[in-house]
């Protein structure tokens, strides 16, 4: 792959979306680069994840445990196992740099997680910086800033 078109970037984000509500989450996780991030800020505007707490800040590694928690036989808080949905707007195009290979998109979305009885409901915007490694779309980092990112909150299972 070349320098993707803008349609490529929007179905990347698209599919990435439909792995997390299909539970297809080692096919999502291949989707990161290798020193790819997921961060979920928890204050408005946040700048660091490293100088502020965040709600998430997990390389790949923490990913691919969160992962193997979320399929394991013992995981009991996953009996039986959340689910969730997605509701996307049209992922815009922020920026395209070919020279620094690397593409930033922007997603508002809706995301509800459910389990037994409860079903929550978040608003977000999701935040993807895109690189293209060994011909293939890579996550570099997803950020999700939910709207109200500083209101108390349950546990998150999934990934928004």
């Amino acid at each position: 792959m070349n320098a993707p078109t803008d349609q490529q970037l929007i179905d990347f984000v698209i599919r990435e979306d439909r792995l997390i509500d299909q539970h297809r989450f080692e096919e999502w996780l291949d989707l990161f680069a290798e020193d790819g991030f997921y961060w979920m800020p928890l204050e408005w505007g946040q700048t660091d994840p490293r100088l502020t707490t965040s709600l998430m800040y997990e390389d790949k590694l923490l990913l691919k445990i969160r992962v193997e928690r979320l399929k394991g036989n013992r995981t009991f808080s996953q009996k039986p196992k959340s689910r969730c949905h997605h509701v996307l707007q049209t992922p815009q195009v922020d920026s395209r740099n070919e020279a620094a290979n690397e593409y930033v998109t922007w997603t508002p979305m809706h995301y509800v997680e459910t389990r037994l009885d409860q079903q929550d409901l978040y608003a977000a915007w999701a935040t993807h910086t895109l690189v293209v490694i060994d011909g293939a779309l890579k996550i570099k980092l997803k950020r999700v800033d939910i709207v109200n990112c500083d209101a108390a909150f349950g546990n998150i299972q999934l990934f928004m």
